[in-house]
């Protein structure tokens, strides 16, 4: 984590956090721990990450930690505008770190690990390559500063840049804009001390609505709620930018302000800046808020107002709505300094009728002319891969009914766009893959193309009836036609990373059986000979390795076709050991078609270790685990998805029951069900409508849909258009129908959209109202998904617990 140990200056804040999570909890309660060897397994640290450097002569890894205690989890943070920083270090209080970094040659030896002097407790983030390969960028954080560090690939030695402490709070603080020079957002001098809330309060606060607008807006958490959080917002978002030297020199590029973005052109002249502005909200994000784009010169001047947007309080809705105005703006990354963005050309209504509903637009430096429109897009465009002065590829989409266009565009405007593809964005087994993207010389992200342009690459996940089979494909773009250069093949998943030279010849790929970990091999596409192993990741969790794992398919009552994956526990032997205890762990997903709902996902070949909360887990405690079982929503004849949500959420469910039962590895009477968010959603509904469960395990689930009246997950409709919907799909609707146990567990920080932790307290108040058997455990500091060590040994401890006590028991026969 990046958070670090509080400090005595907030422990008049975390006192008050305490004393809220105090209430929920029994007297004395404390942390458990999961049983053995779960608690052993979440000790070990995680496997690295890996970075492939731009001139692909070399791999970096990064060391990452293990599980993070709760003091760093809870400890003191602000939750503004929908942010959460440190006020110590003005950077994100939550998300990933590092601990170390290596380096790996790709033609072969061993990995050398870059030396650097860091404060002790200090965290490694923002990692990155100069163009040319030779320098890694890095931030260090500690609990009262971030910095700019470089490590020198040559010599693997790495020192700090500048003492000068960088401002995170909105982003990642520095990006290359030449190989020896980097943009920073910094801590601005003589920044003064935070705003102090005052003792009595000012007056009433006041929000009103009077221009009769239908400004509609998701259930954002972490909002601003009073004029001393626009303060504190307003006093830690203030950034000064800079451009730094490696030599260490700083020079300021024009006034403190709250700078949203920094983003060099690609020949290093120019800066897009975005900068927020008052006044700000207190129901959208700081995306919504007043933003100003513009060009500047590296003196600091502005050189354009590309966009001054106004406060947007009317979000765009649904998938296919857009913010009015240019929106996306960039660098073209195969100019020197041009910029593109996209506008709307329907006011950004979905649902409006209009020919056209986007068009990308572009417009060369010295920024002075008109923009001229490179493609207009009969759906909502969806972004631009660009590759050469005559080749970019564009998409386009609709989300409503799943449908997709990929062009081939000339941003030079001497040919028409061509049309490469359409097809449905649901259909797994016909999807082409993505196109490969590569470094150049100045660092910018690319068409990967061959050298002579005539041919790119496509990577995709190769779903097919067998499961996923991941692949490259060579795509001639004069005729759009494609050739297989690699298809993973069993017993082995492996997966394209990117390619090692400019012909496509050579790849870097990541590969795994059931019984290797996943690492990084060179694969030549062309000799066809056996990959080239680079990294040796060893196993993290050996005590799984017993676990026998079965990709499976069956049907569901109307014909639909599901597939989940059976995991068995180390030892089994259904001859001897029969029927077992069985938990299915699943998350429903919505669909247009029974044809793209019925196919596989997943894959038989893949190495499987569980990691932070994972119900896997519990086949080291004697369960058979039935996991991912398609629970699909399919909305045909003219129906939406949900209009029959329980229905075939249901149909699903008993389909999964009768598939292990009559495989003879599951025990009927003892089945358990479980889910994290929209899955805790889909196991108390299940609780509620059927009987096929013994108990039910719900994690960070919304239960009332009421309390999300515009919409939730794929669903566009509000509850005033659809209120019988809405009740329908309430579980809490059918609290008094729950006959079943049911466990629920809810981080107290949980800022994911919708999922407020009211939905878990208002739910068990009404099972418990109801004379449910239910237990609700509260995890203080913990958001949506749950990373403090504590955390989440305490949460397996209580999965455990409840299935040991109302799922594994055999049931008597009276």
């Amino acid at each position: 984590m990046l958070r670090l140990a509080l400090r005595s200056a907030y422990l008049t804040g975390l006192c008050v956090v305490a004393g809220v999570v105090a209430g929920p909890l029994a007297a004395g309660a404390q942390y458990r721990q999961p049983p053995q060897p779960i608690a052993q397994i979440l000790d070990q640290p995680a496997t690295p990450l890996v970075q492939l450097s731009p001139d692909r002569e070399r791999l970096l890894l990064l060391e990452r930690p293990g599980l993070p205690p709760i003091a760093d989890v809870a400890a003191f943070e602000y939750r503004l505008a929908g942010l959460r920083f440190d006020p110590r270090n003005s950077g994100p209080s939550r998300g990933q770190a590092f601990t170390g970094l290596s380096l790996q040659p790709v033609p072969g030896g061993p990995a050398t690990r870059i030396r650097a002097a860091l404060p002790a407790g200090a965290a490694i983030t923002n990692v990155s390559w100069s163009a040319d390969g030779a320098t890694i960028a890095f931030s260090v954080a500690t609990d009262d500063a971030i910095t700019l560090w470089v490590a020198d690939v040559a010599t693997a030695e790495a020192r700090q840049v500048t003492p000068r402490p960088l401002n995170a709070v909105l982003g990642a603080p520095c990006t290359w804009v030449a190989v020896r020079r980097l943009a920073c957002t910094f801590v601005p001098e003589g920044r003064g001390a935070a705003p102090v809330a005052p003792a009595v309060p000012d007056g009433p606060i006041t929000q009103e609505a009077l221009s009769g607008s239908a400004d509609r807006a998701a259930t954002f958490q972490d909002l601003l709620k009073s004029p001393f959080d626009e303060r504190v917002f307003e006093h830690f978002a203030t950034s000064q930018v800079g451009l730094v030297s490696l030599d260490g020199t700083v020079v300021p590029l024009g006034g403190p302000a709250i700078r949203a973005g920094v983003e060099p052109s690609p020949d290093g002249r120019f800066l897009l800046v975005s900068t927020i502005r008052r006044p700000f909200s207190f129901t959208v994000p700081l995306a919504y808020f007043p933003t100003r784009t513009e060009v500047w010169d590296l003196a600091g001047a502005v050189v354009r107002t590309v966009v001054d947007r106004p406060l947007t309080e009317r979000v765009p809705w649904g998938g296919d709505g857009a913010l009015p105005g240019p929106r996306g703006v960039q660098w073209r990354r195969d100019a020197d300094a041009t910029l593109a963005w996209i506008e709307a050309l329907d006011g950004g209504d979905g649902a409006a009728k209009a020919d056209k509903r986007d068009r990308v637009v572009m417009l060369d430096a010295p920024f002075t002319g008109t923009p001229r429109t490179l493609v207009e897009t009969a759906w909502r465009a969806r972004g631009i891969t660009w590759g050469t002065r005559t080749l970019a590829i564009a998409r386009e989409g609709v989300s409503k009914t799943r449908r997709a266009r990929t062009w081939i565009v000339d941003p030079s405007g001497a040919a028409a766009p061509r049309l490469l593809w359409e097809r449905s964005s649901e259909d797994r087994y016909g999807d082409p893959g993505e196109f490969l993207v590569a470094r150049d010389a100045r660092g910018q992200s690319r068409l990967l193309l061959t050298p002579d342009a005539a041919f790119a690459f496509l990577a995709g996940d190769g779903a097919s009836p067998e499961g996923d089979r991941p692949f490259v494909d060579r795509l001639e773009v004069a005729t759009g036609k494609t050739l297989r250069l690699f298809r993973s093949a069993a017993p082995y998943y492996e997966q394209p990373i990117g390619m090692l030279d400019a012909a496509g010849t050579v790849a870097l790929t990541r590969r795994e059986s059931k019984d290797e970990p996943p690492n990084y091999f060179v694969r030549d596409l062309v000799r066809r000979i056996a990959p080239r192993q680079l990294t040796a990741f060893t196993d993290p969790a050996p005590q799984f390795a017993g676990v026998t794992s079965r990709l499976i398919t069956y049907a569901r009552a109307d014909g639909v076709t599901l597939s989940a994956t059976v995991y068995l526990p180390p030892g089994y032997d259904k001859a001897k050991d029969g029927p077992l205890p069985f938990f299915l762990w699943a998350y429903p997903l919505e669909f247009r078609s029974a044809e793209a709902a019925s196919q596989v996902v997943g894959s038989p070949y893949r190495f499987v270790r569980p990691t932070g909360a994972s119900h896997l887990f519990l086949l080291t405690q004697g369960y058979g685990v039935m996991d991912n079982p398609t629970m699909p929503i399919v909305g045909a004849a003219g129906k939406e998805p949900n209009d029959s949500y329980v229905e075939q959420l249901t149909a699903s469910a008993k389909a999964a029951v009768d598939t292990i039962v009559a495989m003879g590895v599951a025990d009927r009477t003892r089945i358990g069900v479980g889910g994290h968010s929209y899955g805790a959603f889909m196991t108390a509904n299940l609780l509620a409508h059927t009987r096929l469960f013994r108990a039910g395990i719900a994690r960070s689930g919304a239960y009332n849909r009421t309390l999300t009246p515009f919409g939730f997950q794929g669903e566009d409709r509000s509850y005033w258009e659809a209120p019988d919907l809405y009740e329908r799909m309430s579980p809490f609707t059918y609290a008094n129908r729950i006959k079943d146990p049911i466990l629920l567990v809810h981080g107290m920080a949980d800022n994911n959209t919708g999922t407020f932790p009211i939905q878990s307290e208002r739910m068990y108040a009404a099972l418990k109202g109801n004379g449910a058997t239910v237990r609700y455990v509260q995890l203080p500091g913990e958001s949506h998904g749950y990373v403090a060590r504590e955390s989440v040994g305490h949460a397996l401890a209580e999965m455990t617990a409840w299935l040991d006590a109302h799922v594994k028991p055999r049931k008597t026969v009276q």
